[in-house]
């Protein structure tokens, strides 16, 4: 920046130059002092720059993101995000935010949508627009997402719940199989109660243990707002883990997921997930007729979206059930009509 020059007048002027995308633009700052119009050439630089330095690439822009939110979102959310920033959308993340179209962007979609579940899509969408909500406001995102694919879920009957009862008594598993089937509790929160959180028959849930971004596991607050509950076990939950000083169940997740598969292969068990002990109890609270507020607050969910989507299924032995109630009852009316 050039040094100020006294006019005729008794001010003070100064020239400040500056190259943006190629092109050198100067501008002129006049003051009573040598001192004020350097000052102000000097701040219109750093202003000008700053601006510019607003155009960054959309990576940049995801890292920016997720550093805003650091402190805001789950440690496993965090280490979510950081990994969709490194391995989606990868034609783009270079891009400029000023070079974003909706054509590039739908292009890198449907690259990732190849390789990548619907759900998946879904999600990395969501994390796109909230970055580009933050840094590129005027921009209206508008792409097509693959189409949402029927999942085939597999909910335990209650042989299974029977038979892996009898299977996990006495072994390290047997507390979380209780807690998540009987409950239900997710695999983080009953890593992180302790006896404190635990009152007569009452369980109490306040925090997860998870995953940070470095792969730590930490222990949080619960996922939602409405994962803080209490939970009113049966007694013979209660008398399992009532005198357990400190942590109920001293393994982390990955633990009990693994431990779990093992469990179920030695036992010639069918396969399911160690969640779908949740399914599982959901499943039996709403074939009890039980109002679905209620399995909300007990399963810790905020809307009945989950459930209406994934929860709500007969089970299996139970569809099998009906199935022959409807076969029988048409065959009677069958049969009715041709003996006439």
């Amino acid at each position: 920046m050039a040094k100020a020059k006294q006019l005729p007048s008794g001010s003070w002027r100064v020239q400040a130059s500056l190259t943006v995308d190629g092109k050198k633009i100067t501008r002129s700052f006049t003051a009573e002092t040598a001192r004020k119009a350097e000052a102000l050439a000097l701040q219109w630089q750093e202003l000008t720059k700053e601006e510019r330095n607003e155009d960054i690439t959309l990576k940049t822009a995801f890292e920016r993101y997720i550093s805003a939110k650091e402190n805001v979102l789950s440690p496993g959310t965090i280490r979510t995000y950081k990994k969709m920033t490194e391995s989606n959308l990868q034609t783009i993340m270079g891009n400029r935010l000023s070079s974003l179209t909706q054509e590039n962007i739908q292009r890198a979609i449907n690259i990732d949508s190849a390789t990548r579940s619907p759900k998946t899509m879904r999600n990395i969408n969501g994390l796109l627009s909230a970055v580009l909500r933050m840094f590129k406001p005027d921009f209206v995102l508008r792409v097509s997402l693959p189409q949402k694919k029927p999942t085939e879920m597999y909910i335990p009957t209650e042989n299974d719940i029977r038979k892996l009862m009898s299977v996990v008594k006495g072994k390290k598993l047997e507390i979380p199989v209780l807690l998540a089937a009987f409950g239900p509790m997710r695999r983080g929160e009953i890593c992180a109660l302790t006896n404190n959180d635990i009152n007569g028959n009452t369980v109490t849930v306040n925090k997860a243990v998870s995953r940070n971004s470095n792969g730590e596991w930490v222990t949080k607050s619960p996922k939602t707002f409405s994962s803080y509950r209490k939970i009113e076990y049966p007694d013979f939950v209660i008398d399992k883990i009532k005198d357990i000083k400190g942590n109920i169940c001293p393994l982390t997740p990955n633990t009990i997921t693994n431990s779990f598969n093992v469990l179920l292969k030695e036992n010639n068990i069918p396969h399911f997930r160690f969640h779908d002990l949740r399914h599982y109890a959901v499943s039996i609270l709403h074939a009890m007729n039980i109002p679905d507020k209620y399995i909300m607050a007990r399963g810790g969910w905020r809307t009945n979206y989950t459930m209406n989507n994934v929860y709500n299924h007969a089970m299996r032995d139970k569809i099998d059930e009906f199935n022959d109630k409807i076969s029988q009852h048409f065959e009677n009316v069958y049969n009715c009509e041709n003996s006439q």
